[in-house]
């Protein structure tokens, strides 16, 4: 089954956060990682304030988005976010079709 990112970010340091953006994609595609959605207009109807930016990550399987999680090169590019951003990372397993 598939897995999924889900991230909502509110950015603090837009300079910083930049850092991240520049070096993040490149890890979620070895790892075989499509954006589904990524920034853009989003409205929150419960719960928390609207973050900033959601973003959400398919993965063609659970263990794969968590290998991209724990990967030494995510790691290093999720340095740059910490401090530059607050942020919430979910990993969900998709449904059975």
């Amino acid at each position: 089954m598939k897995g999924y990112w889900i991230a909502h970010v509110d950015v603090t340091d837009p300079e910083r956060y930049v850092e991240y953006t520049k070096r993040a994609p490149a890890v979620f595609a070895a790892f075989g990682g499509k954006f589904l959605a990524r920034g853009g207009r989003s409205e929150a109807q419960e719960g928390r304030d609207t973050p900033q930016r959601s973003v959400v990550i398919e993965f063609e399987s659970y263990e794969q988005a968590l290998a991209c999680y724990r990967s030494a090169a995510y790691q290093e590019a999720s340095s740059y976010r910490v401090g530059a951003a607050r942020s919430e990372v979910i990993i969900v397993e998709g449904m059975a079709p």
